[in-house]
């Protein structure tokens, strides 16, 4: 029994998304589910966890403000999501990373899935068995659990790999796996749901009807996504033209495709996926910009989407017996996984990274398993079925707890987190003294930038041959800044030819206007450089002391170093 439902009084549970109701707890929602996520970010745990407590206190688990019937209602949002989710992953599947990685897809996604089928399923049956004494409901236990045990949640998994900007062998290949691992899954399921319906004696459909409504449903997914994707390709190349535009009719046609798939019976993850291969491979240059603002977009999407999931758990109807097998399961997927992750890497001679790692990232469970527990509650509702449900259930909260952490753990060890950033990422985390050249901060008192306003003209020009900077601030005896030069002013002065040998930098100095502070971000110093017409400016502390000059040429060049360093970093992985 859940106690923690009758702290909270009647009015704080929603039973009905009526009027204003659906407004404030959608924002409910998206409030408490942001704060879970920057709590556990702070304590360097993925912010999808965070999200899924705080989905479990106020769900089914917790205090159960969301009821089981506005948790239903609200499940088109985990739909949306789910397609959101496979559009990006499709977006990975670019032709020349399947022509690298195909090879290796295949092989490790077979093993991956097929060893903790025939681990948690031989480990189930056994100990089932020895505990009912029943082999039919043992071997059907069995068998069906181990083939939900081959799915991977591509949710948790994608958004920690996102969080962490990852980028490397191991990512792709991780992609490329929670992509197709469901379809597999699905495979076996039917093949496995038709054995046990003969066991246990059921009136299942036969096996050819089934698997003729599995290649219905993979097949079909997959054909009406490229359908969507190849209208939308063509729409774009001959009609479109605008950016906005071209995200306005991207969504709705993902939409429209998610739409349909509900409609038919379909797959939404794997129509979505084929949607985002067609536009990533296909479509014209213009629409790559798309899958950089579909990401914007999905954010709060995610988080209502994982809070849900959370809700949707609930740990109360758990018994010994179902613990039990539910921690075998665990531990038997986890083994399986990691066996059949390895041994498909060293088959098909994957780099190290990822046939060490690998493992770590294929633990997540959710939307497939929790989908295909819920078909073995009503396919097998008088024997198994329910067994099956409470142990995916009891499962998918520990799981999705652990899972993305393993996530987080594996692409750190492989070195992958923060080489997925562009120049614009990367300036957003960087500040004026964060500037490096030729191993030393640009912002320094003893800058090579800095000459003080008795120096000759002569020793600033020594100074200009053995050094790269084009301007020079100008600092008093004391330190403070008290005007800058520039090239063009040395060359008016050297024009001078009868001066330039008495003439010293307070002689052909200019003014300050503009400075900055060690602290000025460099996307500030750029927008200054933009609206001021100008290349450089000068660096000064609170008190006014010099500490050197942001020249454009140098942090431009600092940056676009950082992005070679990194890309070269991918590189050397594999």
């Amino acid at each position: 029994m859940n106690i923690f439902a009758e702290f909270l009084p009647e009015f704080m549970h929603f039973s009905t998304l009526e009027s204003a109701n659906l407004i404030l707890l959608l924002g409910l929602i998206m409030f408490l589910g942001a704060i879970g996520g920057r709590l556990f970010q702070k304590l360097k745990i993925p912010q999808v966890v965070g999200y899924i407590v705080i989905g479990v206190l106020i769900g089914q688990s917790g205090f159960q403000v969301l009821s089981i019937s506005v948790i239903n209602a609200l499940e088109p949002l985990s739909s949306v999501a789910l397609s959101l989710i496979g559009f990006l992953i499709g977006a990975e599947l670019k032709l020349n990373v399947i022509k690298k990685y195909g090879k290796q897809f295949v092989g490790i996604l077979l093993l991956e899935a097929i060893v903790p089928f025939f681990v948690v399923g031989t480990v189930i049956t056994l100990v089932s068995y020895f505990v009912t004494k029943d082999f039919s409901s043992s071997l059907s236990l069995g068998i069906l659990l181990g083939s939900i045990s081959s799915a991977t949640a591509p949710a948790a998994t994608t958004d920690v790999l996102k969080e962490n900007r990852t980028r490397g062998p191991l990512t792709v290949t991780v992609l490329g796996i929670v992509a197709m691992d469901d379809a597999v899954a699905l495979i076996l399921y039917a093949v496995t749901s038709s054995i046990a319906a003969s066991l246990l004696g059921s009136s299942g459909e036969p096996l050819t009807q089934q698997l003729l409504g599995l290649l219905y449903e993979v097949g079909g997914s997959m054909i009406l996504g490229s359908l969507v994707g190849i209208l939308l390709t063509r729409f774009i190349r001959n009609v479109m033209t605008d950016e906005g535009r071209i995200l306005s009719f991207s969504l709705g046609a993902l939409f429209l495709c998610t739409g349909l798939c509900n409609l038919f019976m379909l797959d939404n993850i794997l129509s979505a996926m084929s949607l985002g291969f067609f536009m990533v491979n296909f479509a014209p240059e213009k629409t790559r910009s798309t899958f950089a603002l579909v990401e914007k977009f999905t954010p709060p999407i995610y988080v209502m989407f994982f809070v849900l999931v959370g809700a949707k758990l609930n740990i109360w109807n758990v018994t010994a017996f179902v613990a039990l097998l539910a921690f075998l399961y665990i531990l038997c997927r986890t083994l399986g996984k990691s066996i059949g992750a390895k041994i498909g890497a060293k088959i098909t001679k994957a780099p190290k990274t990822v046939e060490k790692y690998l493992p770590f990232c294929l633990l997540s469970q959710a939307g497939v398993a929790i989908g295909l527990s819920i078909a073995a509650g009503q396919d097998f509702a008088n024997s198994v079925g329910p067994t099956i449900m409470l142990i995916i259930t009891a499962t998918t909260f520990v799981v999705q707890l652990l899972g993305p952490v393993c996530v987080k753990y594996g692409v750190e060890k492989a070195g992958e987190c923060g080489l997925d950033i562009t120049e614009e990422d990367l300036m957003k985390n960087l500040c004026v003294k964060d500037i490096i050249r030729n191993e030393k901060s640009i912002c320094r008192q003893n800058s090579p930038a800095v000459v003080k306003e008795n120096e000759t003209l002569c020793s600033i020009i020594s100074s200009f041959s053995h050094n790269e900077n084009l301007n020079y601030a100008v600092k008093d005896e004391e330190g403070f800044l008290v005007g800058i030069i520039s090239l063009e002013h040395m060359k008016e002065a050297l024009l001078v030819t009868e001066l330039s040998d008495s003439l010293m930098a307070c002689d052909i100095m200019e003014p300050v206007s503009l400075t900055c502070n060690p602290n000025t971000s460099i996307p500030d110093i750029f927008k200054l450089f933009s609206k001021q017409g100008i290349e450089m400016i000068p660096i000064v502390d609170e008190k006014g002391l010099s500490y050197g000059i942001a020249e454009k040429s140098t942090l431009e060049h600092f940056i676009h170093t950082k992005i070679v360093e990194l890309h070269q970093k991918v590189s050397a992985l594999g």
